[in-house]
């Protein structure tokens, strides 16, 4: 069961979709070309229904196999969005968009799972349905949320649902995977810091918002150093500071932050937000300040079921020859709200010696192409598979 020999010879037309989606990114739920273009390749494809608007902007085609003797749906999803990134790559296929760019890689999920699409409808090979799932605003816009919400998985009786995403510093087409907790959950916060502000020769006279936020931002560090069990992780990162003061010689009145939290667990997603709250507003008062604190929960931890992610590193293993253990990522991912809704998994696939994802200089791996398209090819034909 290696690389499919079909997806060699789609190659070329995947490749094209995928570097005229880098061409033209769009972000958020502004996909508007992206999904029109998805939904046309759909329906050539001769997907036996096709229906946009969901989530917003999302697509989602049906493709019905040979037999129907399991009553099974499979869902595959891949992600539409870009980020909004001036794009520095000099690629003769670079963003035609100022400030927006295909800096994840989202440009090479989309035209992989189309290329999945197009066998699946060709070939029929399967006993059950499946339901290719193409979804805007996974950067910070949650349309994977949006899409639940609409309905979608009871809409279209969906069983199970699995994701990929490609991942540098992994050889070209290998995959990682990991069961349970595997993308953190991402929270935000704003504090703001009120205290006196005066002329900078008469602190006395004042109550100083800078050495009081000075103070929270190294006190919120205790929050993984003493508060949080060593084994669970936790991330508190404040990223944005910005007082009332322009003037190199006046206290500022008010100092305004903005940070993140990151946490693999509900219970230290709640300690993590319980004593954020309680630090800063402790802090605050031994200063003779004030602090509002508010707290914004993001995605969710992503956690992969067991006997789903068992199954997809039995078809990785068989596609690419191998199956590594993924880290922990401490970043976002909003498949997790479809895998709170139903059983899957979420697989890594290599995408070789590239830059960061979220970089400027960042670009997918067309080679990449085929081992991506085979896994999800695979896991519709081995999980339902014709008797």
């Amino acid at each position: 069961m290696p690389v499919k020999n079909r997806f060699a010879e789609l190659l070329p037309d995947i490749t094209a979709i995928r570097r005229d989606l880098h061409e033209n990114p769009e972000i958020l739920f502004e996909t508007h070309r992206t999904s029109a273009i998805v939904a046309d390749k759909l329906k050539a494809f001769g997907c036996d229904e096709v229906v946009t608007g969901i989530g917003r902007t999302g697509v989602v085609g049906v493709i019905k196999g040979k037999a129907n003797t399991s009553g099974k749906t499979i869902g595959l999803r891949a992600d539409m969005d870009a980020l909004p990134i001036h794009e520095q790559t000099g690629l003769e296929y670079a963003s035609k968009t100022d400030g927006a760019m295909h800096a994840c890689g989202h440009d090479g999920h989309t035209a992989m799972l189309l290329g999945a699409a197009q066998y699946l409808a060709e070939t029929r090979n399967f006993d059950g349905t499946v339901v290719v799932i193409f979804q805007p605003a996974e950067e910070g816009g949650g349309g994977g949320r949006e899409m639940c919400e609409d309905g979608m998985m009871d809409r279209w009786s969906i069983d199970e649902v699995y994701g990929m995403h490609n991942w540098p510093g992994r050889p070209v087409g290998s995959f990682a995977i990991r069961p349970g907790a595997f993308f953190a959950a991402t929270d935000q916060f704003d504090i703001v810091i009120e205290g006196k502000g005066g002329h900078a020769a008469k602190p006395q006279e004042t109550v100083d918002s800078t050495l009081v936020a000075a103070h929270c931002v190294t006190a919120l560090q205790s929050i993984a150093s003493r508060n949080a069990d060593p084994v669970d992780q936790v991330v508190v990162s404040v990223t944005s500071i910005e007082s009332s003061s322009k003037a190199f010689n006046v206290i500022a009145q008010r100092v305004a932050m903005k940070g993140t939290v990151r946490t693999m667990s509900k219970n230290m997603r709640d300690l993590a937000e319980t004593r954020l709250k309680a630090i800063c507003t402790g802090v605050a008062e031994t200063f003779g300040a004030t602090a509002e604190v508010t707290y914004h929960r993001g995605y969710p931890c992503m956690v992969n079921h067991d006997e789903q992610t068992a199954f997809a590193a039995e078809v990785a293993r068989a596609v690419s020859g191998d199956c590594d253990d993924a880290p922990l990522v401490m970043g976002g991912e909003d498949f997790a709200f479809m895998l709170e809704e139903r059983p899957g998994a979420y697989i890594l696939v290599g995408n070789g010696d590239s830059a960061s994802v979220h970089h400027p200089e960042y670009n997918f791996n067309d080679d990449a192409i085929p081992a991506g398209c085979s896994w999800w090819a695979e896991i519709v034909e081995q999980r339902l598979k014709v008797a």
